[in-house]
């Protein structure tokens, strides 16, 4: 029935649908143009030469998240990264503090509450970020020895870019909750991406640009295109993957005897956590290292801190093996949250399901648990290739990163899951349709 059903149909008489998708488009544009909104009392060419200077490893991971706002130093340079951080604390919280686990078990009230405490912790986050961005940004110079700040009065400053950051990093919050509300699409998500997607043709042109002054061989750009699109097949492939648990339901009694037993699957994606561990990994990662950086730039400190800026660079080992190993954490973390063994038990059990050959209960929950734990090994191990792998490459040769392998997964995960949302949408829709003529029908 669902392979009969005409889409183009359906979506032109979706209005509701069209609506959604107006209102995220637009909210898109909004955001694209608050990255052009600068931070008051900052040189930009200052910066950008600074910029440049820095624009590799964390660094560049963060900009381009930021669809360049860090770069320009725009109000919303920060981005959503705090609120990501935050929920990153509130969820670690949600699963070793017993309060805060009760708090979870509550359901929507619960869920309220917890999303009101990210919120607070996210104004706290941005707060901390806004004031270490803030003496960072001072202690810049260009070549020449020039600041970046041209304000005099350096309090004032320090109060004016908190409150600018603060603003703007709610702003993004606020406008994600609202396509998630009222768009389609998780927001969170699709602000990350159109913010790389804004980078792509910068990337492309630089790429190119490297190639016409004869830094970089034609053969080497084939085969970083040929890369990419390997990556996109085999985050679609995976992305799409299944691991089919039969689910059999006790044969019904009926008037004319026995009939067979009901039979279903239970579906578990191969990476059940999506595009979140990068994201999560990232987001543990990039500002306070960024300060770090330009903290080791402006001379701050030559010891340390300049030796851990030159370590977390594209290919360096302390960089990659810290963004694998919190990506795997990561994994591991999440796929804990969004899918609990005991849990789909129980349901099972109270609906009469029972996997074939397993008993219900604990026996069931620990086959489950031993599935899940087999497929988040296989996620683990493939997010953390996809993630690295192409980093390094690129990095030896010099690369935007905006053409590595987490861009490209964030990309392609998250306009598959809109695109499925689009879909379900429309299903939805068709079957309404087809409710109220059958109704009709009855009727006549």
């Amino acid at each position: 029935m669902v392979a009969n059903m005409d889409f183009v149909e359906a979506f032109s008489k979706a209005k509701d649908l069209h609506k959604r998708m107006w209102f995220t488009l637009v909210a898109l544009i909004v955001f694209r143009f608050g990255t052009y909104i600068p931070l008051p009392g900052i040189d930009p060419d200052i910066l950008k030469e600074i910029f440049d200077r820095n624009s590799s490893g964390i660094l560049g991971m963060f900009d381009a998240f930021a669809g360049g706002a860090l770069q320009r130093m725009t109000i919303l340079a920060l981005n959503i990264m705090p609120y990501i951080s935050a929920s990153i604390i509130i969820q670690l919280g949600a699963s070793i503090f017993p309060a805060m686990i009760a708090l979870k078990k509550e359901g929507a009230t619960g869920q309220r509450k917890m999303n009101q405490w990210t919120r607070y912790l996210t104004v706290l986050i941005t707060i901390l970020q806004g004031y270490g961005l803030a003496i960072a940004i001072e202690k810049m110079t260009n070549s020449a020895g020039h600041s970046a700040v041209i304000m005099e009065n350096i309090a004032l400053f320090r109060l004016i870019t908190i409150v600018s950051l603060l603003g703007g990093t709610m702003f993004v919050v606020w406008l994600g909750e609202q396509i998630t509300q009222r768009g389609v699409g998780n927001g969170s998500s699709l602000i990350i991406t159109i913010g790389i997607i804004s980078g792509l043709p910068l990337g492309f042109a630089q790429m190119f640009e490297l190639v016409r002054v004869g830094q970089l061989s034609g053969l080497v750009v084939l085969g970083v295109l040929a890369l990419m699109f390997g990556l996109i097949y085999l985050v679609v492939m995976v992305e799409r993957a299944q691991r089919r648990i039969v689910i059999q339901y006790p044969k019904r009694q009926q008037i004319r005897g026995m009939y067979n037993a009901d039979m279903s699957h239970l579906p578990l994606k191969i990476n059940p956590t999506g595009v979140m561990p990068p994201i999560f990994a990232s987001a543990l990662l990039l500002l306070p290292v960024s300060i770090i950086r330009f903290s080791a730039e402006s001379g701050a400190d030559s010891g340390w801190m300049a030796w851990l800026s030159s370590a977390l660079t594209h290919g360096q080992t302390a960089y990659v093996a810290l963004y694998a190993l919190l990506i795997v954490f990561f994994t591991f973390f999440y796929t804990g949250i969004v899918f609990n063994p005991e849990e789909t038990a129980d349901n099972l059990k109270k609906y009469g399901g029972f996997v074939a050959g397993i008993r219900p209960g604990k026996s069931t929950a620990e086959y489950l648990d031993y599935v899940i734990t087999r497929l988040t090994v296989l996620a683990a191990v493939y997010l953390a290739g996809i993630c690295v792998l192409p980093e390094i490459l690129i990095s030896k040769l010099s690369i935007p990163f905006f053409l590595g392998g987490t861009t490209l997964l964030i990309m392609v995960t998250v306009i598959m899951d809109t695109v499925t949302q689009v879909q379900s949408q429309l299903l939805a829709y068709q079957y309404e349709s087809l409710l109220k003529k059958t109704k009709m029908k009855g009727r006549l």
